[in-house]
């Protein structure tokens, strides 16, 4: 089996055992991390694309897809052996999120990207069509990010666990919007009571009307669909910038939260993010810390999150700004680092900030202009 790991792909899986196989997403590249057996030691079996930010991994059976920024969409058909840069389409090739999903019968893939743009492909990235309507939306006049280019972007793009043709699309900074119909037309739901730094969305299959939105300046709930929502971020007191979210696919009530103790300007001054790991056993209700055997404290900023579920076990993976990936197979209680030496897993540039304090933000805005559209 094989799983992903990456900031703005795809975050939960199922399997019949433990995977054997993890991608990883890096700021040089694409690695593939490989072991024997579920209780052997991770070894780097294969890099790929190096000297390219590699932001979003998505994979389905032998198909794996990847986003770049300044690189647009590859695409590999034989679980990662062969690959082929699939472009043709797509104006705007800075890619934050790539999401699969089937729908009657067939595989679409979307692709977000800043600025701010959302393509679809009905041939698996072959062709790419614009679904233009998103720009259209009320609230898209004031959608900027601070920090230079000042460009928002699609952060993460996810579906309604009982209709895939129910999209939701996160804008950083900008908002939420759904589509009934799998992106033709939008519902624009900015401005119902969160923070409009939306970093991802989360949608409990048990029960869809339960949504949670981890945003830049706070931690938002919602019970009724996403027509009103309400602010928890004191039930996750010590984590000031919430952003990474899974839930159990076999226990949705089972949810695991991470994020820094501050907004990226603060690390930039001080060198440390500080993250933390909560953990929710009720549905969001209640949260406890959990970390046990992380550093401490951690400087670097965990930036991306996965978890795999298997008959009666479940392993959770977290990737960080200093290249390092850590597991646990006690539903977060205890934790040991698989791998170290990487390059960073970093949303954007934000190893850069922890790297080179405030002028790693100028850094980062000249290596994505050459492909400014």
């Amino acid at each position: 089996m094989t799983m992903s790991l990456s900031h703005g792909g795809r975050t939960i899986f199922t399997a019949e055992a433990p995977s054997q196989n993890l991608w990883v997403a890096t700021a040089d590249g694409l690695y593939l991390l490989a072991r024997s057996a579920p209780d052997a030691s991770w070894v780097v079996a294969r890099r790929l694309f190096e000297g390219r930010h590699v932001s979003a991994i998505d994979l389905e059976g032998r198909i794996i897809v990847i986003g770049m920024h300044n690189g647009g969409i590859a695409v590999s058909e034989d679980s990662g052996e062969t690959w082929e840069f699939r472009n043709r389409g797509l104006t705007v090739q800075n890619i934050y999120a790539v999401r699969l999903c089937r729908r009657d019968g067939r595989l679409f893939l979307y692709a977000g990207t800043e600025p701010v743009h959302l393509f679809v492909s009905e041939d698996l990235g072959r062709s790419w069509r614009e679904l233009t309507t998103l720009r259209q939306a009320p609230s898209a006049p004031e959608w900027r990010f601070p920090a230079p280019p000042n460009l928002a972007h699609v952060k993460f793009i996810t579906f309604d666990p009982k209709d895939s043709k129910i999209v939701y699309v996160c804008i950083e900074q900008g908002g939420l919007l759904r589509s009934f119909d799998g992106g033709e037309t939008w519902e624009d739901l900015t401005g119902r009571g969160f923070n409009d730094d939306c970093h991802r969305l989360v949608i409990r299959p048990s029960d869809p009307n339960q949504m949670f939105i981890p945003t830049g300046f706070g931690f938002y709930r919602s019970s009724d669909g996403g027509r009103t929502w309400v602010d928890i971020s004191e039930r996750i007191h010590g984590i000031g910038y919430p952003d990474l979210l899974v839930y159990h696919p076999n226990d949705d009530r089972l949810m695991f939260l991470a994020g820094a103790a501050n907004i990226p300007p603060v690390w930039a001054q001080s060198g440390a993010a500080l993250p933390r790991i909560a953990r929710s056993r009720d549905g969001g209700e209640t949260w406890e810390f959990v970390g046990r055997g992380l550093p401490e404290p951690l400087k670097p900023n965990f930036e991306a999150m996965s978890l795999e579920a298997w008959g009666t076990g479940a392993a959770l993976y977290l990737g960080n700004t200093d290249g390092e990936i850590y597991m646990s197979e006690d539903e977060g209680e205890t934790w040991v680092k698989i791998a170290d030496g990487l390059p960073p897993i970093s949303k954007g540039g934000h190893y850069l900030l922890l790297r080179y304090g405030l002028r790693g933000l100028f850094e980062y805005d000249a290596y994505l202009r050459p492909s400014a559209a």
